[in-house]
């Protein structure tokens, strides 16, 4: 048999507390009786000793009927290590078996490969096992054989399909789990390209959302597997330090627990105290975040305190803030507000001996099983009453809003950044004037909340309340905070909304009604054009018509031909040589002057506006760039933005400066000078002398040096380079220049 990998840290506590020996759970003639069977298969025996011990109610006879299948059907297959495939099922189902899940799920592990590598096909699984185990297999299988265009995509994809398939039946996950797991275990065995490409989806995908199914043993490992293929040298480092501390390590918690034991001893609390080791990868992200060396990473010790009640828990924390004097601002209590992986625990850091800090965690036998396997511990009371009933409930139904929000994300990108959002994320508790609480991630926003508490709120959110005093929208909120939402049915969301909000909801609503309104506009203004258009031929067109046309176009109907003009996916002149196609071909009539001193070759009546980001004025070089929804947007071809928009050359029109007499245009000019009695009006007469129109004026000033802001109307390039020049010439000013990527002028 081989052995495991030996370098990855043992997971602690990895026997549930108050595991019965396997004669008391399991009838020996049962056992022994299968076990004699099995006599030529060690894999199978370790299997129904493990799955006995863990469940009383285990069918140990389906769980060798499905060890045989499956090795019958695996026969001749090995893996990449030499091994029979067969070695690879088995260690599936202990992982399974080990987590203490129902005999039908350990059945699972060991078939969960029988459909992708061999030929048995569904119906004789479902004909010889049953329906259950059948969809189990099936429910795995199908996320193996999705075959994707790209890694981003294969990530959204292995999300949307694992999050599918654990609201059918959150089983299917847990021996997707196993399977990972076994497979991270075993990565020496192939090349270097593929050990970077799981062990990275791995920390990626599978870590956190491990993390959100409360699944802590697992999560660790994959986590520190991940990190040992990902960088090497850096895991290496990490795990000698680690061993080279134990002892010192060990001894100190053995000084810091034992007057804790004691005192609850006294007070008659069964108690067990140990040390809980941080995993590799976690302190690797320590390092990483506060840029520190391995030997100024001083939070490596921690104790786990378990008792037997609620009651327990407190009085243990009260004792041990009573011997060490506690750290401000480090205590959290996970049991009254629990996260939302069911994690339940009290939190403290406190000054242990020799002034070293020392993280507490206090918890229930109970607790400690849940934080171990998460939502694994709470199948198997899904079908019962009761709060571990409707924790699993609760979970089930965070995964299936989560499908529901991300329905109509077909970006891979956008939905890989929603998702993270849910699954990375600490979290805060903030409540409604009425004490009602919500959990949300740190940083979030009162936007956030508002759409938390209900998406019509989100909505029409126009201002917020924190400990009623007024914040911005965008304000950060923190533990405790009591948030009050004032709403308006005239208020709407902002893009602006997408650049601070933290939840995955907030996100996707505001997203889907920026589309919705932006898809109404753009039929507006397509119709618009499209309409002016045919006013040139003197025609009026049908729905009917115009929707024969759009089918023709790929498109469902008018209104979607309206959107696609409107946003510049489609120009007007294909769609009159459509509806018009006996008409002379189009005649270009003059272009008509626009009164913002552009003309737009081959187009007419074209809504247009000016980049901000790079402000034209006559005299530049320009291009004019098809938007969606608001006509032409005119760039200077030096614009910093201008390889995003040559990105999409379809889109690209000519135009050409047209100015009638006297028009003018805004720039922003920055002048730095040494601050002196009447330099304002220095300046501002230099300006006037050149014909130029001052519109606004900043100025700050900071050690006798002022840099003042102008924004200025002039009719060209070659005016503002007169002004340019002559203010040069102004007593103390020493730079002038113009500012490409302005700020908003002042009203």
């Amino acid at each position: 048999m081989k052995e495991p990998l030996t370098d990855i840290p043992p997971t602690p506590d990895s026997t549930p507390s108050g595991q019965l020996s396997t004669e008391e759970r399991v009838p020996a003639g049962a056992l022994d009786r299968l076990l004699e069977e099995a006599s030529d298969h060690l894999q199978l025996q370790m299997l129904l000793i493990e799955t006995a011990a863990g469940n009383e109610q285990a069918n140990l006879d389906l769980i060798a009927r499905a060890y045989y299948f499956a090795a019958s059907r695996h026969t001749g297959q090995t893996r990449k290590s030499g091994e029979p495939f067969m070695y690879h099922c088995v260690e599936v189902a202990r992982i399974l078996a080990q987590m203490r899940l129902d005999s039908t799920t350990v059945a699972a592990g060991l078939l969960h490969d029988v459909l992708e590598d061999t030929p048995v096909t569904i119906d004789e699984i479902s004909s010889e096992f049953g329906p259950e185990i059948a969809g189990l297999t099936d429910g795995v299988t199908k996320i193996e054989r999705f075959r994707y265009e790209s890694r981003e995509k294969r990530q959204a994809e292995t999300y949307r399909k694992m999050l599918l398939s654990m609201v059918k039946d959150i089983r299917v996950i847990l021996v997707k789990f196993a399977d990972r797991l076994h497979n991270m275990r075993t990565l020496d065995h192939v090349d270097h390209e593929q050990q970077l490409r799981i062990s990275r989806e791995t920390a990626e995908v599978y870590a956190p959302l491990a993390h959100r199914l409360g699944l802590a043993r697992i999560r660790w490992e994959l986590e520190d597997r991940s990190l040992r293929y990902s960088d090497p040298e850096k895991y290496a480092e990490i795990r000698d330090k680690v061993a080279m501390k134990r002892e010192g390590r060990e001894l100190y918690i053995e000084e810091f627990k034992a007057p804790i034991e004691a005192e609850l001893r006294k007070n008659s609390i069964a108690v067990e105290i140990a040390g809980r080791p941080k995993n590799f990868y976690s302190i690797y992200t320590k390092m990483a975040s506060r840029g520190r060396p391995f030997e100024e990473i001083y939070d490596l010790t921690a104790v786990r305190i378990i008792v037997g009640s609620v009651r327990e828990c407190y009085h243990a924390l009260g004792l041990v803030h009573t011997l060490y004097h506690p750290v401000p601002d480090r205590f959290k209590d996970y049991i009254a507000t629990p996260k939302t992986n069911m994690y339940q625990s009290l939190h403290t850091s406190v000054i242990g001996p020799k002034g070293l800090s020392v993280e507490v965690q206090i918890r229930t036998r109970k607790m400690h099983h849940t934080a171990e396997i998460g939502i694994a511990a709470h199948w198997r009371y899904k079908s019962g009453e009761g709060s571990e009933a409707g924790e699993f409930d609760r979970h089930v139904n965070w995964m299936r809003q989560v499908l529901d929000w991300q329905r109509d994300d077909s970006d891979p990108a956008e939905f890989l950044a929603n998702l993270k959002i849910e699954l990375y994320q600490d979290e805060i508790f903030v409540f409604t004037p009425m004490g009602d609480l919500h959990q949300l991630p740190v940083g979030a926003t009162p936007v956030d909340f508002a759409f938390a508490v209900h998406t019509d709120i989100g909505l029409h959110c126009l201002t917020a309340k924190v400990n009623r005093q007024i914040v911005p929208l965008s304000a950060s909120l923190n533990s405790g905070d009591a948030v009050e939402i004032v709403t308006s049915s005239r208020q709407h969301p902002s893009q602006a909304w997408l650049d601070f909000v933290k939840t995955a909801k907030a996100r996707h609503s505001i997203g889907r009604w920026l589309k919705e309104e932006w898809y109404a506009h753009s039929v507006r203004l397509g119709q618009q054009m499209l309409e002016q258009e045919l006013k040139r031929y003197r025609k009026r067109v049908e729905s009917g018509l115009l929707d024969s046309v759009a089918q023709e176009l790929g498109l469902a109907d008018g209104e979607h031909l309206y959107a696609g003009i409107g946003s510049g996916d489609l120009s007007v002149t294909r769609v009159i040589n459509q509806l018009i196609p006996d008409s002379p071909k189009r005649r270009i009539r003059p272009n008509m002057k626009d009164r913002r001193g552009i003309r737009i070759l081959g187009m007419n009546d074209m809504l247009i506006h000016f980049g901000k980001c790079c402000t034209p004025i006559p005299g530049d070089l320009v291009l004019g760039l098809v938007t969606r929804g608001r006509g032409v947007s005119v760039h200077r071809t030096d614009c910093p933005n201008i390889s995003d928009i040559t990105e999409d050359p379809e889109r690209i029109v000519e135009v050409e400066w047209d100015v009638v007499e006297d028009q003018s245009f805004t720039v922003q000019l920055l002048v730095r000078s040494t601050d002196r009695k009447y330099l304002l009006s220095d300046i501002a007469r230099v300006i006037s002398d050149i014909g130029a129109n001052i519109q606004s004026t900043s100025t700050t000033t900071v050690d006798h040096l002022a840099k003042q802001t102008f924004w200025i109307d002039v009719r060209d390039t070659q005016q503002l380079q007169a002004v340019i020049k002559n203010l040069t010439t102004v007593e103390g000013v020493t730079q002038v220049q113009r500012v490409y990527e302005p700020d908003q002028s002042p009203s």
